[in-house]
């Protein structure tokens, strides 16, 4: 992943993916905001108890780095429930209405957001079909298998083929941090292969393995690898501190593409 500053904001883009012209895609830091702490800066979650009107100036500093595009967020709940965005309406209030962890869509000018601080934000682009989709893994959407959830979503409704497919793994927990001490209960024994050191688990290395195993070409599979707890000065992490903000995770095409 490279990181790029947008006049005072920075964002994370990985390489593979900024090679599409018509695809527009980044994920936040915490820094370039106005919340206080604990929410310092960049927070662009509702729910995190921080100031409605703070978090509203934070998005609208995030989507003014997106023209042509209108956000769509999700309510989401660790599920592995995936939402089809596929009608010309915009959501109200730009949430999409229920619960879900991943959206997909074909539609330009649709940006897909997704609220992290820890969890997997995977982002999927066909430039074959010009779908897109992002997705909110955490620990519990792994074990659900939501990133292949996803892939076989987009194969039945927009004729995808995984193979065309290409993925971005942004910053999240990474084996150094992401310890269960109840594994034995929390996690399947068939993942438990995925264990590192103690009670660590490499959870990149599943999701890595689970788009292999839906279809997805090792080649077109990027990685961040970056530890977001490792990082908290740089990103917003929930095992660091519980009550902390969100970062964004953003992907769409831009419309006119």
């Amino acid at each position: 992943m490279d990181l790029k500053n947008d006049d005072g904001i920075a964002f994370y883009r990985f390489q593979s993916l900024s090679g599409f012209p018509q695809l527009v895609h980044g994920v936040t830091t915490r820094h370039g905001g106005g919340s206080r702490p604990p929410f310092d800066t960049l927070n662009l979650s509702r729910t995190a108890g921080d100031a409605p009107e703070r978090v509203a100036d934070n998005r609208r500093r995030v989507l003014a780095r997106f023209p042509h595009t209108k956000p769509v967020y999700l309510h989401q709940r660790h599920g592995r429930s995936v939402a089809v965005l596929d009608g010309p309406a915009l959501p109200p209030d730009d949430h999409l209405p229920g619960a879900a962890d991943a959206v997909v869509t074909r539609r330009p000018g649709r940006l897909l957001a997704i609220l992290i601080a820890d969890c997997q934000p995977v982002m999927l682009f066909d430039p074959v079909r010009g779908a897109v989709a992002n997705i909110h893994s955490g620990w519990r959407g792994s074990v659900a298998n939501i990133v292949g959830h996803t892939v076989a979503v987009m194969a039945e409704r927009f004729d995808c083929r995984p193979a065309d497919l290409w993925a971005g793994v942004g910053p999240s927990l990474g084996p150094c941090c992401a310890e269960f001490i109840h594994y034995r209960s929390e996690i399947p024994e068939a993942l438990w292969s995925y264990r590192r050191s103690g009670h660590h688990f490499d959870f990149w290395a599943l999701t890595r393995d689970q788009l292999l195993q839906a279809g997805l070409q090792p080649a077109h599979i990027e990685i961040g690898g970056i530890c977001t707890r490792c990082r908290s000065d740089l990103f917003f992490s929930y095992r660091a501190a519980k009550r902390t903000g969100r970062m964004g995770a953003f992907i769409g095409m831009a419309s006119g593409h």
